[in-house]
């Protein structure tokens, strides 16, 4: 029998199999990409660049890695599948020569109270079978050190089906980790009362003052006010003794409502089950304010906060329990680690010690494994995601990063690089988002979108070398090599914010004094402890202090769905919708997507979803609307000879001249549309769904924001994430502009530009975790470039030329 030959090279010709070396693109339009056709090398380091909003993130997440997985998932059974989210396939025509994706972004880690840092990477699970098997006294399995897991204990008969039945008492029993007091949460909340309701009125009169708690509400009003159990015509502070008790505290019970069948359950294993149950942090801004009034959040006294029961803590290796563990700076845990020897659980140990000792490679040493995870910024995130990585024997995977080097100091981000390239350099494919010249400078390819952003970006204006860059001309070239100077003068303080005595997380004993009325930037190396300084010492000294309180822009993303779009995140809609309302005579609802106004085919979405199992979902434009998402009697509406759908296609640009002047004067509008401009976000489509946004855009619409709001101090937690190189500079002249209004403008970063331009820098180290938490200078940017005592100092001054 003849072999084929059809594939076999000839002598000196390359393998057939080694064509494939390109990831081919052909055809992309997904979002704002116009078309765009690229060949990307495999195994090398492409990153890509280009101002904010350029489409970046469309072409490298939303189109080649989203892709990737939808054909791994396509391998799974119909059955498998239908378990698994469901991916559309990208709007591109071509996409050749993928392999398996590996996505690293920057989507904040799961916020749920019970996940901490050793949760999310596996480490508690490996500690909880090294310390059943080696801890003494012995307690019981792994799960008798978990948190998370609760001892149960039942008895009772039970029925067993072996030739003839018979009846057999059995016991069992679960020993667990779990603190019975907090319930291994840590704390402890003790609730006001006088915060859920007003006792001095009925529960007929409107009683409640929780957010969400409406008088015709179902679950929530009128199954107090109807159960049957409650007089709702008295006021509360007539209760009897049993009716308060049924009121605050009464066990699940079934009650019928208008012939409904609902649950009566007391009002505080109600409130905990509804808001404490969840993370502070994940919580939306209004409810997050009424938590903070309505409870208090202690230690518990118990397990002192290590969410342990005291079995779980008794248990000890070497003096240590898996309490003092989790709580050691994961360096120091890594250190301990190593110093255990038992042949019995080798494996165990081996994989534990290059877990912990990828933590501190990262720079994430200082972390400890108790830390819970939803207190984590996005860079911190992006990292604990990589070390799952770091020791994989996959080669010929494709690795997306999303600014890997999102709040790194300088010192950080040579680390940084040498990752990226290690995972290169074993034949992996790496492409990186990033806007970092220090990053972009190690490229193997660089790929340029742009020129501009939104609709007046989604095509690539250069791809080749980062010498070719350079010289390229594009924004990204001519921006390349900008380097700030130092201010020749500074501001001086008109006042100072003490701070005495901090002792937030790693913070030794502070003292130091923030001038008012100038630009301050806080640095230091990450976990250096510069967050805990500003969120964790300054609000009250601020809010004390200043003029109108404290405005605080921190890290936390923009939550928001499809309906979402700058108008309605901003309350742009609102001036809006009354504008409309007024010039026609009709009610503002009726200008509305999300209400009255909103398409009855699409319910105001602009696209029908078709469901189809477990292949993914089509959405197609509404046939009724053509996508404008209203009803047709709506759009007979105008103002300024416009209707409502081509005021939301409109860009804040547009919108700025169109609500400026003329019938459509709106100055409500106007200055929203104004804040909007001066973050850099005069591009940008007023009904862009928020989920289409870039990480930046999202970052300076929250500031654009918050910017209306009074506060004598504005707190800025690394403001220039997800900037492009040229955007840096208009952020600057935004800073400059809030301080010459007599603002005090406070801002923890990284960016040397920003430091450059500051009037004064609080240098906080000299490491990171218990190696820093110190103040090590204060004092000018230009006193810093000349002391050059510091990391930063260092940076600083080769930044400059110094």
């Amino acid at each position: 029998m003849s072999m084929p030959t059809g594939t076999n090279a000839q002598p000196g010709e390359p393998h057939a199999a080694d064509r494939h070396d390109l990831i081919r693109v052909h055809g992309a339009r997904e979002n704002n990409l116009k078309d765009v056709s690229i060949e990307l090398p495999k195994r090398r380091l492409t990153v890509f660049t280009g101002v904010s909003g350029s489409g970046k993130s469309s072409l490298v997440f939303h189109t080649i890695a989203a892709e990737s997985q939808r054909l791994i998932n396509e391998t799974y059974s119909a059955f498998v599948q239908g378990f698994m989210p469901t991916l559309a396939r990208p709007e591109v025509d071509v996409l050749d020569g993928l392999t398996t994706a590996i996505i690293v972004d920057q989507q904040r880690m799961g916020a749920d109270s019970r996940s901490t840092v050793g949760t999310v990477t596996d480490v508690n699970a490996m500690l909880r079978i090294l310390f059943s098997r080696l801890g003494i006294p012995h307690i019981g399995p792994p799960g008798a050190y978990a948190f998370n897991v609760p001892s149960v204990r039942a008895s009772g008969a039970i029925t067993v089906e072996r030739g003839a039945k018979k009846a057999v008492k059995a016991t069992f029993s679960r020993t667990g980790g779990m603190c019975t007091r907090c319930e291994g949460r840590g704390t402890v909340s003790d609730i006001d009362l006088t915060q859920l309701y007003d006792d001095s009125k009925s529960l007929a009169e409107g009683a409640f003052t929780i957010p969400g708690w409406k008088s015709d509400s179902f679950w929530t009003v009128r199954v107090y006010a109807e159960s049957g159990l409650l007089d709702p015509d008295k006021p509360i502070r007539e209760f009897t003794e049993k009716e308060m008790q049924d009121f605050l505290h009464r066990e699940p019970t079934k009650v019928k409502v208008e012939g409904v069948n609902l649950t009566y359950e007391g009002l505080i294993p109600k409130i905990q089950k509804s808001f404490l149950s969840k993370d502070k942090e994940a919580l939306q801004p209004h409810i997050r304010a009424f938590v903070e009034r309505a409870v208090t959040f202690t230690t518990c006294p118990e397990c002192d906060g290590t969410r342990l029961s005291e079995g779980a803590r008794s248990s000890k290796i070497k003096g240590i329990s898996i309490a003092d563990a989790c709580a050691m700076q994961i360096s120091d845990l890594a250190a301990w680690a190593g110093g255990l020897d038992e042949p019995s659980v080798a494996p165990l140990l081996a994989s534990l010690r290059h877990t912990l000792d990828s933590f501190v490679e990262i720079g994430l040493g200082y972390l400890s494994l108790d830390r819970p995870s939803g207190t984590l910024s996005g860079g911190e995130g992006q990292r604990v995601k990589m070390i799952r990585h770091l020791g994989s024997s996959l080669t010929d995977t494709t690795y997306v990063f999303d600014e890997p080097t999102t709040g790194l100091h300088p010192h950080d981000i040579q680390r940084m690089n040498d990752l990226l390239l290690r995972l290169r350099d074993k034949g992996n494919t790496v492409l990186v988002v990033e806007h970092k010249p220090e990053t972009i400078a190690i490229a193997d390819h660089v790929v340029d979108l742009g020129p501009g952003a939104g609709a007046a970006g989604g095509t690539v204006c250069f791809e080749g070398t980062v010498e070719g860059l350079r010289a390229g001309g594009t924004v990204t070239g001519r921006h390349f090599d900008d380097r700030a100077a130092l201010k020749e003068s500074v501001r001086k303080p008109t006042g100072a914010l003490e701070i005495r005595g901090a002792t937030t997380h790693n913070l030794r004993d502070v003292d130091v004094d923030i001038p008012l009325g100038v630009l301050t930037v806080v640095t230091g190396v990450a976990g250096s402890g510069k967050s805990s300084l500003v969120h964790g010492s300054l609000p009250g000294q601020a809010g004390a202090a200043a003029d109108g309180g404290v405005v605080s822009v921190g890290q936390e993303p923009i939550r928001g769905s499809r309906r979402s779009n700058p108008a309605t995140y901003t309350g742009l809609l609102d001036p809006i919708r009354k504008a409309f309302a007024k010039a026609n005579g009709v009610k503002p609802a009726l200008f509305s997507a999300n209400s009255e106004g909103a398409c009855p085919t699409c319910n105001g979405v602009g696209v029908v979803y078709t469901d189809l199992a477990m292949m993914a979902g089509v959405a197609t434009p509404c046939e009724d609307c053509e996508g404008k998402r209203f009803q047709a009697a709506v759009l007979d509406h105008h103002l300024g000879g416009r209707d409502i759908s081509e005021v939301l296609a409109m860009s804040v640009t547009e919108a700025e001249e169109f609500f400026g002047s003329g019938e459509a004067r709106t100055p409500a509008a106007h200055r929203i549309l104004g804040r909007l401009a001066d973050v850099g976000l005069g591009y940008l489509g007023l009904g862009q769904p928020l989920t289409t946004l870039s990480g930046g855009e999202r970052q300076r619409l929250k500031l654009a924001t918050h910017m209306a709001e009074k506060g004598g101090v504005y707190l800025l937690d690394e403001p220039t994430a997800g900037l492009h190189l040229a955007d840096v500079e208009q952020l600057l002249g935004l800073l400059d502009r809030l301080v010459d209004s007599g603002k005090s403008v406070i801002v923890v970063e990284h960016h040397q530009a920003v430091m450059a331009h500051a009037d004064w820098i609080i240098d906080l180290g000299p490491g990171a975790g218990h190696d820093g938490g110190r103040v090590v200078f204060q004092g000018t940017p230009a006193d810093l470039v000349a002391d050059r005592s510091t990391l930063t100092g260092q940076h600083l001054a080769d930044y400059v030329g110094a």
